[in-house]
């Protein structure tokens, strides 16, 4: 995507099923946990850059020994800082104690981060909030272990403030009105209340306070925990627990909105944000991973079991299509063949703007991530040349010379790396004129990859404000004169806010709004605007299932044809010689490209929750009364 955008988060859960001396012994360190755990979030490095967070709890230790640790880094490079904590802590125990190197029950007795359950976190900060303080995993604490909750997940929830309010309602005075503490305190309230209950009716059996404590960790019903403190969200997530007696837990939210799958075998139990990171760091098969399902939670109990159970009834399957666009690691099977279709199916358009003229066609892409999309586009563009190969020979006949054959077979589409990023390169001036010409060498381009009045052929995986397009690449492909450059969209046109986790919060940041906007004021039609405005107005204080999305309305009157062109002008920077075109995949090649993934609210307005349809509207509200902040 060469217009940045920050966005999803990644968690990663591992229970070791096995005691230590068990990973010493076949892998040759008690570490094991911790190492995989490095690379689990490190595979995910894709899914967050702004902090990392890591968490571990031992198994079974004795009263006023320790056993839950936590380590967190805002730093420019999180995930290395983290490990580079763990590690100073552990070799600094060895060179201290030189008897920990080979007793397994020493290191957990004294050494931090080694544990039997562990979870780590990677994060994008969608509020701008980048300091250790809004870091996964988030700890509540407590004397009694049962109490004890670590909280980390990739979600975003639309209605903060009304689950804020049950929580002061119920007594409570939480620290701070944010969605990760309010999910905390409101799993903690139910957590605290399931506890009490327990230790009440343990009491009751004739058992002492000590010997309590293991039969609630044995009978503390996880699932009735989350069903309890989950009801009413609103939003997306997925969302992963440790309690402080070896109770672990993922749940998904029951649209499926963000992702989540695992794997077990008799050693280990592991969830992730991604398949492949899973297959790749454990070196299992595609088959073997599963996809947890919309509303269920994979539950792993202190003593080893392990039960996939439905805590919300799931509603329609909308899983985030822009997880498989950009989001998520091409290296996945799945995801890989659905970006290639994305390609494919988005040929057609770029043959019309092109006139069929593939001869003088170069094709190319940017950034690094459409490549998938890329190789598709050009698959489809060489299955067409074949299809017309095959009609010219057939039409000349057995009469057919060889220069002919030669002359035909030779043509086959004009490929090049038309422009590599700078990644060296940072904008540190903040005035704007400066910063311009700063942004504009952001790209190099390959001098020669395109003849003069060559057509030009840049597909992207998606065009959100288009900023980067207008001040640095389209004007840096404008030195090799093409004739046009028409830039492809992988993705449809970007609408709408995301409210579940990617950083896409105002209307008028894109460049789709932008361009209905012009459209109506070259229609006459802005009166259009203010009926839209007062129409999100009056619905302020109506139930969430009764909010409708007006702001589809905004859009109503206008093809995307008419659209996409209005943004071909709006993104074409001043001097340019070159004609531009910009296409955009349409809704249904998304849907046919990636059928199990139908979230698509970014492009259509359809939100999957009663929350998204409050969210746009009070964004419509923000722009129309020029108010620069969030809708949620």
């Amino acid at each position: 995507m060469s217009d940045a955008i920050k966005h999803e988060c990644g968690i990663s859960l591992i229970r070791l099923l096995k005691p230590l001396e068990y990973y010493k012994e076949k892998y040759g360190t008690a570490f094991y946990g911790v190492n995989k755990m490095y690379l689990m979030m490190e595979k995910q490095h894709n899914r967050g850059q702004d902090g990392a967070g890591f968490a571990s709890i031992k198994l079974d230790m004795k009263a006023g020994e320790r056993y839950m640790s936590r380590v967190r880094s805002a730093q420019q490079q999180p995930i290395q800082d983290i490990f580079d904590q763990i590690n100073t802590r552990i070799n600094t125990a060895f060179a201290e104690h030189p008897e920990y190197e080979n007793d397994v029950q020493l290191q957990k007795q004294h050494i931090p981060y080694i544990g039997e359950l562990l979870m780590g976190h990677v994060r994008y900060g969608t509020f701008g909030k980048n300091s250790i303080e809004s870091v996964h995993p988030f700890l509540r604490q407590n004397n009694w272990m049962h109490r004890n909750l670590i909280v980390a997940g990739n979600f975003n929830l639309t209605n903060v403030d009304e689950l804020f309010g049950n929580l002061v309602e119920l007594g409570q005075h939480p620290k701070e009105m944010a969605d990760t503490v309010t999910v905390m305190e409101k799993i903690g309230h139910f957590l605290d209340d399931a506890v009490a209950k327990l230790y009440k009716q343990i009491k009751k059996e004739g058992y002492n306070k000590r010997e309590a404590s293991p039969l609630i960790a044995e009978r503390l019903n996880v699932a009735k925990i989350l069903r309890k403190a989950s009801k009413n969200w609103d939003g997306g997530y997925t969302m992963g627990g440790l309690l402080g007696h070896g109770d672990a837990f993922v749940v998904r939210d029951p649209a499926g909105i963000r992702p989540a799958y695992y794997y077990k075998d008799d050693e280990i139990v592991v969830v992730a944000s991604e398949r492949p990171v899973i297959q790749t760091v454990f070196n299992v098969q595609y088959g073997d991973v599963k996809e947890l399902d919309p509303g269920h939670a994979v539950i792993v109990k202190k003593g080893g079991a392990v039960d996939v159970k439905e805590i919300l009834e799931p509603t329609e399957r909308k899983a985030c299509s822009f997880e498989r666009i950009y989001f998520s690691r091409g290296s996945d099977k799945e995801i890989y063949q659905e970006r290639k279709m994305l390609g494919k199916l988005v040929f057609p358009q770029i043959l019309k703007s092109i006139d069929d003229d593939l001869t003088n066609t170069v094709f190319s892409y940017i950034p690094n991530t459409a490549e998938t999309s890329f190789f598709g586009m050009v698959k489809e563009a060489q299955s067409y040349l074949n299809k017309k190969k095959e009609q010219q020979i057939l039409a000349l006949g057995p009469n057919i010379t060889g220069e002919e054959l030669h002359e035909i077979l030779d043509v086959r589409p004009r490929i090049e790396k038309v422009a590599i990023k700078d990644a060296k390169l940072r904008t540190f001036i903040t005035q704007d004129t400066s910063r311009d010409d700063l942004v504009a060498h952001v790209y190099d381009i390959s001098y020669g990859s395109v003849k003069e009045d060559d057509n030009l052929v840049i597909i992207d995986d998606s065009i959100v404000r288009g900023t980067t397009l207008k001040r640095s690449i389209l004007k840096i492909l404008d030195r090799l004169s093409p004739k046009k450059i028409i830039v492809v969209s992988s993705a449809p046109q970007i609408r709408y806010p995301d409210c579940y986790g990617i950083d896409m919060a105002k209307l008028e940041d894109f460049v789709a709004f932008k361009a209905a906007q012009a459209l109506h004021e070259d229609h006459g039609t802005t009166n259009k605007i203010k009926e839209i405005y007062e129409k999100c107005l009056k619905q302020t204080s109506s139930k969430d299932k009764d909010v409708v999305n007006y702001v589809k309305e905004f859009y109503a009157p206008f093809t995307d044809e008419q659209i996409s062109k209005k943004i071909a002008e709006i993104l074409s920077p001043d001097g340019i010689q070159a004609e531009v075109d910009i296409i955009y995949q349409t809704v249904d090649n998304l849907h046919e490209a990636c059928p199990k993934n139908l979230g698509d609210w970014y492009f259509t307005g359809d939100y999957p929750t009663p929350g998204g349809n409050r969210v746009v509207n009070r964004a419509f509200i923000n722009f129309f009364e020029g108010k620069n902040e969030r809708a949620y």
